[in-house]
């Protein structure tokens, strides 16, 4: 039977040592033989390995836990195929196929394997293990790792030293854009509302041109816009403004919080809008003689004036109940980032009217045949118009019902309104009632004064210098505030909204920044537009009406610079209201109605009856230059003092200068054309069309010196859609 081995054990247990039983250097029966000495000393060898026998260790299966001397960064693995079988223990090892050529400057890396190399522990895969030294590791654990120099291939050429090239490590692909992204998100809201509201817009230009076909512009008209606008003041007044500007927020910030989405807040608020205007609207068909004294004493004053004036305002005034339920349901689906319904509804009321209209002039003939007016027209005649307006507004509320169901909204009445938030609502409500109350004000003063001036006029042979000459201007005048700033800012008034619940100051700052700078960019040429080109756009759009269509393009010329500090004065009054905050809007506001009746006053006692009119629309736009003076300044300390001015104020200061040379072009091609063809249909339009390109090119060219940023981006984004 064999001894065990005991090799080890004859050291120390009595065995013969070297120098009891051999001579030194001879080999020890059962001792494994004494390696031989060991070369010169090689700096580079670590230690640790300094003594390995056979130098067949794999290195690439050592453990960097086990044996924390092995620095795998300093040296890592061979490329995987580059071992060889072992051989024998002291035979010599072969070349390997890859080994380093000396001779060879840029040496051929070896291919890498199909397979997972056998050599690397724990079946790693070769082409995506990365070896990092356990120095680098513990020394550098705290550390960030610097980005790469994406350049620095650049100067490789220019190093002190040269080195091997290495192969440019592939950059990640970046990752894809979102499609709901923040900027993404608002131009499709934006360009949505704006589409909307553009058709909106047309459809009610062909709404007063049916009108002014069917009924003139003259004193009969005056009659009909008093008895229409009359329930629009008093619904704004009664909750128009709070549902607008105080609800919203409110909205959203149920949405947040609520575990319902906000649906019962929602639904809270629309029975209280449906019980407040039902029971006010009731009031107010009883109380119409009162209302229409108020409105115009002069109209008041003639009995067949009055008469037609009751008679309208009594089929119109229910208009604000279904005009309430369609604002509240639109709040609540732009709460929920529905923004199209609002814009694209009103259309329907806009063709309901046309029809109505159309349908009379088919009945009774159109203004310039008939000379219909308040002691000709028939109780038929004002029973269809009436009935007309009222239908429309009705479609109008009713059309948002699919909307609603398409969003998951299903109304219903809720009358459990204590304790849940429409407390602390109406309580900013009051300040919003102050706010349009002030400036409903100013509207009434506006109202009696033009009616007053226009029947004036007329008598004096001059049609359309009455309050319909004030309101169609000032329709046509709005259009652009209504496409551009009123589309940018419903859609960042939530975001807004949320910034300021938030705290976040700077988020607020920037989004009223980017709204006036945006809309500069389209509210800035308009209104020089409207300067230039206001009597060509009016003749041509109300040829109709006959001679009273140029009167109405100098009001449109005096409202013109007027939509500046207008556009302006409506974005930063978002601000206040995402502060909550309605108290300073309506201190403000009382100042802009101020200055707008005090000015009209005087421009109707100092100008002729003719130019009244005229005088009063350019004291409208005063009164926002003074307002919006004093809202920036404390809107400004709101947000800590810093309201990104100079950059806004650049970007107007530049579109200024491009437009005013422009508009001075314009104006002069404008003018010339209408003494050559006349105020026709065809001198008009063709005045127009001169007058509009000559605006644009000079704009365009002064703007493209001025470098003016946001018209750049705007163009480039142009035409990037028209390229695609």
């Amino acid at each position: 039977m064999n001894a065990p081995y005991d090799g080890d054990r004859a050291q120390g247990t009595g065995g013969p040592t070297p120098a009891q039983g051999a001579a030194p250097g001879a080999p020890v029966p059962g001792q494994v033989p004494a390696p031989a000495p060991a070369p010169d000393h090689d700096p580079y060898v670590q230690d640790a390995y300094e003594y390995d026998p056979y130098r067949s260790q794999d290195l690439s299966a050592q453990d960097p836990v086990a044996e924390v001397l092995y620095d795998r960064a300093a040296h890592p693995p061979p490329p995987p195929g580059t071992y060889q079988e072992p051989g024998p223990l002291y035979a010599a090892p072969a070349a390997p196929a890859y080994s380093p050529d000396p001779r060879v400057w840029a040496q051929t890396p070896p291919p890498e394997p199909d397979g997972p190399s056998r050599h690397l522990p724990y079946g790693d895969t070769a082409a995506t293990t990365e070896f990092v030294g356990v120095d680098s590791l513990v020394t550098r654990a705290s550390e960030e790792e610097p980005e790469p120099d994406a350049f620095a291939h650049l100067y490789r050429d220019q190093e002190a030293a040269p080195r091997t090239p290495v192969e440019d490590v592939p950059v990640a692909a970046p990752a894809p854009a979102k499609p709901a992204g923040r900027a993404a998100s608002l131009l499709k809201s934006s360009a949505l509302m704006a589409a909307g509201t553009i058709v909106s817009r047309i459809t009610g230009f062909l709404r007063t041109l049916v009108i002014a076909g069917a009924i003139g512009v003259g004193t009969f008209n005056d009659t009909y816009q008093i008895a229409n606008t009359l329930p629009t003041m008093i619904y704004v007044l009664v909750g128009g403004g709070a549902l607008n500007a105080v609800f919203i927020p409110q909205l959203v910030r149920a949405m947040k919080n609520d575990s319902d989405g906000g649906e019962a807040y929602a639904n809270r608020l629309l029975t209280l809008v449906v019980v407040l205007l039902a029971g006010i609207t009731t009031i107010c068909v009883l109380a119409a003689p009162v209302f229409i004294t108020m409105m115009s004493p002069k109209i008041a004053s003639d009995p067949q004036q009055m008469e037609v004036a009751v008679a309208f305002a009594r089929y119109c005034l229910p208009t604000m109940f279904f005009m309430g339920i369609h604002v509240v349901l639109g709040q609540i689906l732009n709460a929920r980032g529905r923004f199209g319904a609002m814009m694209w509804t009103p259309v329907l009321n806009n063709i309901v009217v046309i029809a109505t209209f159309g349908a009379f002039i088919w009945a009774f003939g159109g203004f310039t045949t008939s000379g219909v007016n308040a002691g000709t027209v028939t109780a038929e005649g004002v029973r269809l118009l009436g009935l007309g307006t009222l239908l429309g507004l009705t479609v109008q509320a009713l059309a948002m019902m699919p909307y609603l169901r398409d969003a998951g909204f299903t109304p219903r009445l809720r009358f459990d309104w204590k304790g849940h938030g429409l407390g602390k609502a109406a309580r900013l409500a009051k300040w919003t009632f102050f706010f349009v109350l002030a400036n409903q004000v100013g509207l009434v003063i506006v109202t009696q004064l033009a009616t007053w001036a226009g029947a004036v006029a007329e008598k004096q042979g001059h049609s359309g210098t009455g309050i319909t000459a004030y309101n169609y201007a000032l329709l046509l005048w709005q259009m652009p505030q209504a496409i551009i700033t009123v589309s940018v800012m419903t859609a960042v008034l939530p975001r807004i909204s949320r910034s300021a619940h938030d705290g976040d100051a700077a988020a607020v700052r920037d989004d009223i920044s980017y709204g006036l700078r945006t809309s500069a960019v389209a509210i800035v040429p308009c209104a020089f537009a409207f300067l230039a080109l206001g009597v060509p756009m009016a003749t041509l759009l109300y040829a109709g009406s006959g001679a009273g269509a140029q009167n109405i393009g100098y009001v449109l010329m005096a409202f013109g610079l007027g939509l500046i500090p207008y556009s302006v004065q409506y974005v930063v009054l978002r601000g206040f209201y995402a502060y909550e905050d309605t108290r300073t809007p309506f201190y403000n506001t009382v100042i802009v109605a101020a200055v707008n009746a005090s000015v009209s006053v005087a421009a109707f006692f100092v100008l002729p009856a003719r130019w009244a009119v005229v005088g009063m629309a350019a004291a409208y736009g005063l009164g926002y230059a003074v307002g919006v003076g004093v809202a920036w300044r404390r809107l400004r300390t709101r947000l800590g003092g810093d309201l990104d001015g100079a950059h806004v104020m650049r970007t107007y200061a530049r579109l200024t200068g491009a437009c005013v040379p422009a508009a001075a072009v314009a104006g002069g091609a404008a003018y010339g054309v209408t003494q050559w063809l006349g105020s026709g249909v065809l001198g008009s339009a063709s005045a127009l069309l001169a007058g509009a390109i000559a605006l644009a090119a000079v704009f365009l060219i002064a703007a493209k010196r001025m470098r003016i940023e946001e018209l750049n981006a705007m163009v480039g984004m142009v035409r990037g859609r028209l390229g695609r």
